[in-house]
């Protein structure tokens, strides 16, 4: 059976807690009367077990069960490290 989890790709922008990150995901809309491509931005907090993520890092989430009230995504992989 298809794999039914989202899997995002996202910068993480926030270290500060303990075994936490928050991820922004950018995406494009097109505006549905203007036609015009906008830019939507959406931030998500995801479990990072080892706390091996850093600001500026691109990494690859994915969905899972409430691990806290706000977390519902794992850290699955860093795909480029921050300079």
């Amino acid at each position: 059976m298809r794999e039914q989890r989202k899997r995002l790709v996202g910068i993480v922008t926030g270290d500060k807690m303990d075994k936490t990150v928050v991820v922004t995901v950018a995406s494009t809309q097109r505006h549905p009367i203007y036609g015009k491509v906008m830019r939507r931005t959406k931030k998500y907090k995801a479990h990072d077990e080892n706390n091996e993520c850093h600001v500026g890092d691109r990494v690859q989430i994915i969905e899972s069960k409430p691990i806290s009230r706000q977390k519902r995504f794992v850290v699955t992989e860093i795909l480029d490290r921050a300079k």
